[in-house]
């Protein structure tokens, strides 16, 4: 899988491709099928896949409330998944390409008839492009299915439309998995992804409050502007070793504010079961499997721990079962 990051590395060898274009947050089952599509189509073209990414996604990029084409945004949405780990997936899925754009003021200034033409035929020179259901773009709102149709039979590629997803009788969808996990509903979660939830990042330094108390914790950065998640979990977690091979761990992680010890940034902090070495800058994968309970503020770090025995026990309960 070849990564392109921004517009400006597009080179001629890059012209020609079958395309998508999404946040391809999750990459869920209905995402997984758009990517199917287009893995399809491209084979019978013989020619190379492209998934089209946006970073940040263009929902962060806004402030609440801002008007954007005509529409007041909301609150940020919560990221499922971070860029590395949607490339991780979509290379597992077999993606030849992925050209990741920077959303910046310049990109959400373009038309739809700008963008067109600045990445699709002058950048990538696509042959065939597949779009989702409910895909827009351009800061006119100009760019849907039609628009793109009519564009294509100018500049000589064609487009293909995917149909809804559905499991159900519900449309798979990122708003979707997020209700889930602020649920609990791990089981819908996995449903819908296809796979189990996970977050991934590197363990840094953190207050080592955890290691006062007998309880240390491998803190990982979330890398999201907004979490998806909030509580405390039973968790898998894979640590990425440096000669490329991996262990794998249960523990019980914390996703939160620390309001016992009156935290203000949101952290993922892992205890690991049976596990009592030094893991600094390691890229851990941590799989969330059951949530245990809400995160909330204790009267003192005695009382914290007394709690957390109680998590732990609650996390080997699962793993026992």
């Amino acid at each position: 899988m070849e990564f392109i990051r921004g517009a400006y590395n597009l080179r001629s060898h890059h012209q020609g491709c079958v395309a998508t274009i999404g946040n391809f947050d999750g990459v869920h089952l209905g995402h997984q099928a758009i990517i199917q599509q287009l893995l399809t189509k491209a084979q019978t073209l013989s020619l190379p896949s492209v998934v089209i990414l946006f970073e940040p996604q263009p929902r962060e990029y806004f402030s609440e409330g801002e008007m954007f084409a005509g529409v007041t945004l909301g609150a940020t949405p919560a990221r499922l998944t971070t860029v590395r780990e949607k490339v991780e997936v979509l290379t597992g899925l077999g993606v030849d390409r992925i050209l990741c754009l920077k959303f910046n003021k310049a990109m959400c200034s373009l038309t739809a008839a700008q963008f067109c033409q600045k990445i699709l035929v002058d950048g990538l020179g696509i042959r065939h492009l597949v779009v989702g259901d409910d895909f827009h773009f351009g800061n006119d709102r100009c760019g849907d299915f039609a628009f793109l149709q009519n564009t294509g039979e100018t500049q000589g590629f064609s487009v293909e439309n995917t149909c809804t997803y559905e499991v159900n009788g519900e449309r798979v969808s990122s708003t979707r998995i997020r209700a889930a996990l602020k649920d609990g509903a791990f089981d819908l979660v996995d449903t819908l992804l296809g796979r189990h939830f996970s977050m991934s990042g590197r363990v840094v330094h953190g207050d080592r409050i955890g290691r006062t108390i007998g309880v240390p914790t491998a803190n990982v950065l979330l890398q999201r502007t907004v979490s998806p998640l909030n509580g405390v979990f039973a968790v898998e977690v894979i640590i990425k070793e440096a000669n490329a091979r991996s262990k794998e761990v249960t523990g019980v992680a914390n996703v939160g504010t620390r309001p016992t010890v009156a935290g203000k940034q949101m952290r993922l902090e892992a205890h690991l079961l049976n596990f009592n070495s030094t893991i600094y800058g390691r890229r851990v994968i941590v799989t969330f499997r059951q949530k245990i309970r809400s995160e909330e503020k204790f009267e003192g770090l005695d009382a914290l721990k007394a709690q957390i025995a109680n998590d732990i026990d609650a996390a080997k309960l699962f793993f026992m079962q």
